[in-house]
């Protein structure tokens, strides 16, 4: 199919940086998944497990792998489904689905909401994995004083301040590649830690809440967290974008191979620290497992150290669609010129501003369950769903409709219980909160 663009767009494209490159393989797509699914979320699994207990926990982690591996399914299928086209941006195939501008307005808001989100929260995991490692190698009884969550996550943005100036999704796969060994190391030693910790004598199953109330929304708060944790799809046409694609060889084969693996890894760091976790520490443990862990103390430092280096890749993964989409408002529609300046003040800006927000609001288990329900069941769990539904057209009570029907019913139920319960444990833990504290 000619190409029908005209000599500046080309331009403006090779410049932009989800399609300035297109020559990734497919083992790439594998580390970026692994790395833009596997984040803070695994951590906070365990608890989540304590909140929902054994049966609904496990039937939860297992639907949720199910679901999400099929919706990712369906949006490689969907990336170049109009011959001589390539859906390489989530907005995109929205506005195929529903209209050019009707499909802006319904996937942008959630894809900004989930990106930027998802950043400010891997803030506040870098920062308060930077201030344990402190914690544990400075004790107060050496002499050591207690440094502010606020300067750790100021730190730990510095790094940000660098590596957001990479162009595009190729020029950061070694950091992504760093990124992926680290979420299989740390999830290694979250499970194998808890493992050789032994059960705890007084370990208790029970209730997570004096009050029946408390209970039922703590199990709304942790079905967000499990929405969290499964969270690759807002950024993977994004990265088949990068894989190169002719008609006799299509991308969506190279990037279901990675997407398979991915999800292989991802069984693999899940499933073992959720229930290892839950089984060993029972409902005390802590939003964020490592935490709870405090020995052997060599070990758990290293632990947060790979946590910091992973959140480094994720941060960067995250944010690689949002700078597309701030290039993209400021080349195309303000028609600034795509210079290296205007690259570098709008990405530091952003920077700056997920930074800001994450001292401001650093109540990190209570983030992790409202930005999973609210914004991620949306784009993870049911409107790659919709799309199908509205492009494909299934034939009504046929196996794709029924199929589609069911992960639209439960990703909606997801988005309305969750944000429920995580907005009252934020409530809850910002009463006695004093901003930049």
């Amino acid at each position: 199919m000619a190409d029908v663009r005209s000599e500046e767009q080309k331009k403006i494209d090779e410049w932009l940086p989800i399609t300035s490159s297109r020559s990734a393989k497919w083992w790439y797509s594998t580390f970026h998944n692994v790395t833009a699914m596997v984040g803070a979320g695994v951590l906070s699994l365990p608890s989540a497990m304590a909140q929902l207990g054994w049966g609904p926990g496990v039937t939860v982690l297992v639907l949720s792998w199910i679901i999400t591996l099929y919706t990712l399914w369906q949006m490689v299928e969907m990336h170049e489904m109009v011959p001589g086209k390539r859906f390489d941006r989530y907005h995109e195939l929205g506005q195929h689905a529903f209209g050019e501008k009707l499909g802006l307005w319904i996937v942008v808001p959630q894809q900004v909401i989930v990106e930027v989100g998802v950043d400010i929260v891997f803030m506040v995991t870098g920062g308060r994995s930077l201030q344990k490692v402190h914690d544990l190698v400075c004790k107060p009884g050496d002499g050591c004083k207690k440094i502010k969550l606020s300067y750790f996550i100021m730190i730990f943005a510095s790094v940000h301040f660098v590596l957001s100036h990479l162009p595009n999704f190729d020029s950061i796969s070694g950091v992504s590649l760093a990124a992926a060994v680290m979420s299989l190391s740390y999830s290694t030693i979250g499970w194998a830690a808890s493992a050789s910790k032994g059960v705890q004598p007084d370990v208790n199953y029970g209730r997570t809440d004096e009050t029946d109330l408390g209970v039922v929304f703590n199990f709304f708060t942790a079905l967000g967290d499990v929405a969290f944790a499964y969270a690759g799809h807002n950024v993977v046409l994004e990265i088949q974008a990068t894989i190169p694609s002719t008609p006799e060889k299509p991308s969506k084969g190279p990037m279901w191979r990675g997407v398979v693996v991915a999800y292989i890894v991802v069984a693999v760091c899940y499933f073992p620290v959720a229930l290892v976790g839950y089984l060993v520490l029972g409902k005390d443990v802590e939003d964020n497992i490592l935490i709870s862990l405090q020995k052997p103390t060599w070990l758990i430092i290293m632990a947060n150290l790979f946590v910091v280096v992973h959140v480094i890749g994720s941060y960067q993964i995250y944010a690689m669609p949002v700078f597309d989409m701030l290039e993209t408002l400021l080349v195309k529609r303000l028609k600034f010129k795509p210079t290296w300046y205007l690259r570098f003040i709008s990405r530091n800006i952003y920077v700056a501003f997920t930074m800001f927000f994450a001292i401001a609001f650093p109540f990190f288990g209570g983030l992790l369950g409202f930005f999973g329900g609210f914004a991620f069941a949306p784009t993870t769990y049911f409107l790659p769903c919709i799309m199908w539904l509205a492009i494909y057209k299934p034939r009504r009570f046929s196996l794709s409709w029924i199929i589609n029907w069911i992960c639209i019913i439960l990703g909606v139920l997801l988005m309305i219980l969750a944000p429920i319960g995580a907005l009252r444990s934020i409530i809850i833990k910002a009463k006695g909160y004093t901003f930049f504290s």
